[in-house]
């Protein structure tokens, strides 16, 4: 599944970047989700969009929402933008003071749960709480700005969780998240990642469409026996 970063996008024309990665008759150049990057200026140094944006967004597209919290208090905030709309909701386990609890309440206002883990927080910390989650979203890069430079070592916590999800000790998507592109998403893909979040490598093309497209390509390198056989949701 390919999820193209809003974050890349042109906020002053947003509803026209959204309908350039949604709107093609050619399925594999779809995006399968919409990636939505929340941040508060707190939990990370950076201010983007909120809830009021996600709630306009849902009136002119039915794409899946797939919104990543990047921000304080998300116990507080996440079920709002599950009621809003939103198809997946990411929060971070760092910032999450009762995980089990909120992923109860995304599911119960109708979102997937999604958990985030920055790169220096350890897989197996989490497994445990990994079981109430139908998302894992790995960062590959430190979360706050789009264009970082993809971290290859963090591809052993995707293949590890892979692993996981392999043998039944979780039942979760694999997302991955940064620096992803035509030249990273094989080995992400290789790794064991069923979703990659891709923002400047689809917006900063001339045509997001094709880019998506060639992302896709490049993740069927990766696992051809996965994605051969529709892996996702």
């Amino acid at each position: 599944m390919i999820a193209p970063s809003l974050l890349s996008a042109d906020f002053a024309n947003l509803q026209r970047d959204i309908e350039r990665v949604t709107a093609p008759d050619v399925t594999d150049q779809q995006a399968d989700w919409l990636h939505v990057d929340v941040m508060d200026y707190h939990f990370v140094p950076n201010l983007t969009i909120g809830l009021p944006v996600v709630e306009s967004m849902r009136k002119i597209t039915d794409a899946k929402l797939d919104c990543h919290l990047m921000i304080d208090d998300p116990d507080r905030w996440a079920v709002g933008y599950a009621e809003a709309g939103a198809y997946n909701v990411t929060v971070h386990a760092e910032a999450v003071r009762d995980p089990i609890s909120v992923a109860m309440d995304l599911r119960a206002a109708g979102a997937k749960a999604g958990l985030s883990l920055k790169p220096a927080t350890e897989l197996d910390d989490w497994v445990e709480v990994l079981r109430s989650y139908d998302t894992l979203l790995v960062m590959t890069v430190e979360p706050g700005f789009g264009g970082q430079t993809f971290m290859p070592d963090m591809l052993e916590k995707v293949r590890r969780a892979r692993r996981m999800v392999d043998t039944g000790h979780l039942n979760l998507v694999l997302e991955v998240d940064g620096g992803v592109a035509d030249d990273t998403i094989t080995a992400a893909a290789e790794a064991g990642a069923d979703c990659f979040v891709a923002g400047s490598a689809v917006y900063s093309a001339a045509d997001p469409a094709e880019a998506i497209a060639r992302l896709r390509a490049a993740a069927r390198r990766g696992d051809p026996e996965r994605f051969g056989r529709g892996a996702g949701d």
